[in-house]
């Protein structure tokens, strides 16, 4: 059975909506047992931050790490192979890129930037690259491995900011906050509006959407690893070598979590802090779900969940409501638009629901 464009367009609506008022009425049960106002708390949630400049652009500023780790995880999923370490690449190319930051004798600031940048690419790509390495030529499990790799990585990055890249002020004072020391003003990323957080991150992120696009769709490369996501057996008789792409896959999607880690130095933070990730590894990887694993998609479900984090925050202070009950809230959304995304991604669904509606409409 054939579906028109306003169909399929109408079924995708009509979905999401379902499960998006799915998730509000559960979260609206949570509202009331803890004494809240269900209706005042989504009104705050979903309006405030668009009320002024700073929710406008802490929306994009909690964007611009999600975007990126995002198409890193677009990557390796549409290569057939999972990428669920982003928490540690993140972690490990942060405290390289602060190393190079603060480390490396003074230089123009754009060579230092790169610098930075390209060591927290390689750095966070290696980190995937074992995962990889293990999954392509001996079959480890890649879940299992980039799972324990984040724990690794955990470790590793605290032992340095509480150890040897402890900023030496806390040492000093006696206070001995886990940070390393500020980065110099000079390779802080330039603020795109006086007054915001908003930085040129932003803008490097849509740039690299637009580019992995093209890697993906245009070049013989990208091809031959969407080959190998979507048929293994087809991809070796036709000559590809799978553990190769396979490999790559993950040492690309690594590179790019360790790049979202600079940004986030070199453009939020301007340290290496303990609470520095905030969870962009995981929920990378719900917003690359959601943009349907192709880069362009991941710009507006970035700034979504962006939205979504920033709102939970202002309705948090606004409803004064516990913690844990905004967590559950976001967790609802997320799985109503994820499990929204899987359910449309079946064709004999809506090919099924087309009919339901059709027979109704009679």
């Amino acid at each position: 059975m054939k579906t028109t464009f306003t169909q399929r367009l109408g079924f995708k609506i009509l979905i999401v909506v379902a499960a998006l008022m799915a998730a509000l009425l559960s979260g609206a049960v949570l509202f009331l047992l803890a004494g809240a106002n269900p209706l005042q708390a989504y009104f705050v949630m979903f309006t405030k931050p668009l009320n002024g400049v700073f929710g406008l652009t802490e929306i994009l500023v909690r964007a611009t790490p999600l975007m990126i780790v995002a198409l890193g995880i677009a990557i390796s999923f549409r290569s057939g192979i999972l990428n669920i370490g982003g928490e540690g690449q993140i972690l490990i190319g942060a405290i390289i890129g602060a190393a190079v930051a603060l480390y490396l004798p003074a230089m123009p600031k754009h060579l230092h930037l790169t610098l930075i940048f390209a060591a927290s690419f390689l750095g966070g790509a290696i980190w995937g690259g074992i995962a990889g390495w293990m999954r392509a030529y001996f079959a480890v499990n890649e879940i299992l491995s980039t799972v324990m790799l984040n724990y690794i990585a955990i470790q590793v990055y605290t032992f340095l900011i509480r150890g040897p890249m402890i900023d030496p002020q806390e040492i000093k004072y006696g206070t001995g906050v886990p940070q390393t020391a500020a980065l110099p003003r000079e390779l802080w990323l330039d603020k795109l509006i006086p007054g915001a957080r908003l930085h040129t991150g932003i803008i490097l992120a849509v740039i690299l959407a637009v580019l992995v696009y093209l890697f993906l769709w245009k070049t013989p490369v990208g091809y031959r690893m969407r080959a190998v996501g979507a048929e293994v057996k087809a991809s070796k008789y036709a000559g590809i070598n799978v553990p190769k792409y396979l490999f790559f896959a993950m040492f690309l999607s690594g590179g790019f979590s360790g790049l979202a880690g600079a940004v986030e130095v070199c453009g939020v933070h301007h340290r290496g802090l303990e609470s520095l990730s905030a969870g962009y590894g995981f929920s990378g990887i719900v917003v690359a779900l959601f943009g349907a694993l192709h880069p362009l998609g991941i710009i507006p479900a970035s700034i979504l969940f962006g939205l979504l984090i920033i709102g939970a925050d202002m309705m948090q202070r606004s409803v004064e409501v516990p913690a844990s009950i905004i967590m559950a809230i976001q967790g609802l959304i997320i799985l109503a638009l994820v499990s929204s995304q899987v359910f449309l991604s079946q064709e004999q669904m809506r090919l099924k629901l087309v009919k339901l509606l059709l027979f109704w409409k009679k």
